[in-house]
């Protein structure tokens, strides 16, 4: 299996941007099945963004047109541009890999 570390969380206003990363332990050149994820509390895990074969990508109605899932896979790294945060954006995010999570790294869009 391969190991997942999110990173770039963090509180943001509303409208703001942010960048989420996930480094993998091992090369993801040859991973089809990479996405990203979000729990917000009280509610169940919900998808965001994946890339599916290849480079193509699907992404979920709630955030098609402000969120970009990018990947390098130089770095070994997936990425999840987050523009126009909106309050109901505030969630634990994770990075999935095959049948692999990360840890998690919390959003908070807020005033």
């Amino acid at each position: 299996q391969v190991q997942l570390v999110e990173s770039g969380g963090g509180l943001v206003q509303p409208g703001g941007s942010l960048r989420l990363s996930c480094t993998a332990s091992r090369s993801i050149f040859s991973i089809g099945f990479m996405g990203w994820f979000r729990q917000a509390p009280g509610k169940q895990r919900e998808f965001v963004a994946t890339f599916t074969s290849g480079e193509n990508t699907t992404y979920s109605d709630s955030v098609k047109g402000r969120f970009t899932i990018s990947r390098d896979n130089a770095k070994n790294t997936m990425y999840l541009q987050m523009n126009s945060l909106k309050p109901e954006d505030t969630a634990v995010y994770y990075c999935r890999s095959g049948v692999s999570w990360g840890q998690g790294t919390q959003v908070t869009v807020s005033s």
